[in-house]
């Protein structure tokens, strides 16, 4: 690769660092070309973008980036795959579930909205992660609730001072 390739390459890696807050380095490393393929296309189904970059470039790129990726940096040995997705648990289980066939691919690390999760102990805490749009949604549900609590209390309250007033009204006519 000369150094003209390197720099494309780069630049392809910062793009999608940049289009995607969530991102996975795995290990699939001694996997055979079958298993990669079939990894790939597990991945293509799920709308995973999945890539084997050199540690060297995935560096660069981020070196490159806005932010500070520095706590990623240590992950970068050996043999590096990176999946990209929208969603910060999609990867998460995709890995889970193709680690029921076989041993690989490790999680390395994740970024996760500039937040990180380092080695394959997080596996669990990143498949448990909740959405921006699932987190909005509960704050928006417990604001509600209040609410809605004291406009059935005033509904409520109406009505039994209503059967108050006929009550008394009935008093008064008998």
């Amino acid at each position: 690769m000369n150094k003209e390739e390197k720099n494309e390459a780069i630049g392809e890696l910062k793009d999608k660092f940049a289009k995607h807050p969530n991102f996975y380095i795995t290990d699939t490393s001694n996997l055979s070309v079958a298993k990669i393929n079939a990894i790939r296309r597990k991945c293509f189904d799920k709308g995973i973008d999945f890539q084997v970059a050199k540690n060297s470039l995935i560096k660069k790129a981020l070196e490159a980036s806005a932010g500070d990726f520095s706590p990623i940096f240590e992950v970068l040995k050996g043999s590096s795959s990176l999946m990209f997705h929208e969603q910060s648990t999609a990867p998460a289980k995709l890995i889970k579930e193709l680690r029921k066939t076989g041993e690989k691919p490790i999680l390395k690390g994740a970024c996760i909205d500039l937040s990180f999760y380092i080695g394959d102990k997080e596996l669990d805490n990143l498949t448990k992660l909740k959405s921006k749009e699932q987190l909005i949604g509960e704050v928006i549900g417990l604001l509600q609730s209040p609410i809605k609590k004291v406009v059935s209390q005033l509904q409520s309250g109406g009505s039994i001072l209503a059967g108050v007033v006929k009550t008394l009204q009935e008093r008064e006519s008998n």
